[in-house]
Parts: structure tokens; sequence; C-alpha cells
């Protein structure tokens, strides 16, 4: 199969968020946890796993793109799950580590734009 040039940017960036994910993940379990609250702690993997399930998410789309050549929305949607990862996980990640509560005001910025890139695969998939 030949992957079409935007299948293959979002392959790339889902590879590369995988290796963060894992990354970020090793560093919690072995660098924070004895550093962090059991809190913050708390807050911290829920970052790590959001940020997997979505890098799981983003490789399937990376393959709908693929597909689905022609659809804007599908294009669309990786762009937001990339974003809307991004500022989840990574706002969740400093708020645990530099104790900054006003972070956790980004977070549902993040969450809500991954609902809307979700709800925009699913259309798309339905109506492309």
């Amino acid at each position: 199969m030949t992957l079409i040039k935007n299948s293959k940017k979002f392959l790339a960036i889902a590879s590369f968020m995988m290796a963060l994910a894992i990354a970020f993940g090793a560093f919690g379990a072995h660098g924070l946890k004895s550093i962090l609250d059991d809190s913050m702690m708390k807050v911290y993997n829920t970052g790590v796993e959001y940020h997997f399930y979505n890098t799981l998410g983003l490789f399937i789309v990376a393959f709908l793109i693929n597909f689905y050549p022609n659809s804007k929305k599908i294009l669309r949607s990786a762009w937001l799950i990339f974003i809307g990862m991004c500022i989840f996980s990574f706002s969740l990640y400093a708020l645990a580590i530099l104790s900054l509560p006003i972070l956790g005001a980004i977070t549902p910025i993040g969450g809500s734009l991954l609902i809307i890139a979700w709800l925009m695969t699913t259309y798309a998939i339905l109506k492309d």
C-alpha cells in the first residue's frame, strides 16, 4: 500500500508522540514517584494515560486519511487530536511537576478539542 503525504505525516507524528508517551510514563514511574505526592502522581498518570490512548487513535486516523484522501474533516480531526492531546496531557504534566494550579484551567480546552476531534472523525466516516 502506498501512503499519501498527509497519512505519512500523521503516522510520523503519532510515532513521535508514542515515543514521548513512553518517555513521560517512564519518567513518572522512575523519576517522579519519590518526588510527587499521590494526588499529583495521579494527575501526572492521567496525562500519560490519555497521551497513550489518543496516540493510538492518531495512528488509526492517520490510516483513515489514506482511505479518505479528499476528506478535510478527517485531516482536521487529526490536527485536533494532536493539538488537543498536547494541551491536555502536557498541561497535566506541567501541573503535576510545577505545582501551578492555573495550568489545570487549560486542561479542559485540550479535552474539549479531543471530544470535538473524535466526533468529527465519526461524522467524516459516516458522511464522506
